[in-house]
């Protein structure tokens, strides 16, 4: 969906470049890789872009690499990062540790163990993505009826995992009654009772939390992301989605697209 950033700095120039091709040979796309001579420049780089991946010597002339991550994450950014040294540097390889380093590369670097440690970071950033996504979508109120599952009688607990698999369908509250065989009536004063929320209100906000997971994690148009979360028109999806969060789905795309890449 987004290119994302690879950075390597080294004042090394010979070893710079050998990182940059085999990089650029294993790299599907998915990145962009660039390189930096010093901390100096990285930290140019990061006014305008940011860094998702970080390959970092430990010791260059001015800002060390240690101070380099510092530097980093004062500035609110939080990439993966790998360190590399020529020497088995204990010291620093604790405090790399400290600062969330989760690899130290030891010079000179085969290209076996570069990519095996590049795919983990991959791995690691893809995670931290999921879960900065997770905590832009939630919804506290789906979150506390979902946590209630064991306590929650079973007709309810079948009533909700039916709503949330038919989402894109047209619901009603007499529709899911009849699947969980209990009269309307009971059904939506029993839900209201199990969940705190009515029956109306939950399948609203599950659809919304709907929209928002394929608003950050899709380039869908906002007409087919309204009709994916049960809705027939744009317009009546973009006017709810304003009343609940504040802005429009564009809007909110927007924004958590930017922070989240």
């Amino acid at each position: 969906m987004f290119t994302k950033n690879i950075v390597i700095v080294d004042d090394e120039p010979r070893t710079r470049q050998g990182l940059q091709r085999t990089l650029e040979s294993w790299n599907n796309g998915e990145f962009m890789i660039l390189t930096a001579e010093s901390s100096e420049v990285v930290m140019q780089i990061i006014e305008e872009r940011k860094i998702h991946i970080l390959l970092s010597d430990i010791r260059m002339p001015g800002m060390t690499g240690l101070q380099l991550l510092k530097n980093i994450k004062a500035k609110g950014m939080s990439p993966v990062v790998i360190m590399i040294s020529a020497y088995t540097e204990f010291e620093y390889a604790q405090e790399a540790l400290r600062l969330g380093v989760v690899n130290y590369l030891l010079k000179p670097i085969a290209k076996k163990k570069l990519i095996e440690a590049v795919e983990e970071a991959v791995r690691i950033l893809e995670k931290q993505v999921r879960v900065g996504m997770i905590e832009k979508v939630v919804d506290e109120k789906i979150i506390s009826a979902n946590t209630k599952f064991d306590l929650t009688k079973d007709t309810i607990r079948g009533a909700i995992a039916y709503i949330d698999q038919h989402l894109k369908s047209e619901l009603t509250l007499k529709e899911v009654a009849a699947h969980v065989h209990l009269n309307p009536s009971y059904f939506s004063v029993l839900f209201k009772e199990e969940v705190k929320l009515t029956f109306s209100e939950y399948v609203t906000r599950r659809r919304i939390q709907r929209s928002k997971e394929l608003m950050i994690s899709t380039n869908l148009p906002i007409n087919e992301i309204a009709e994916e979360a049960g809705y027939k028109t744009s317009k009546y999806f973009i006017k709810l989605f304003k009343e609940i969060e504040g802005i429009t789905p564009s809007a909110y795309r927007k924004t958590n697209n930017e922070r989240a890449f």
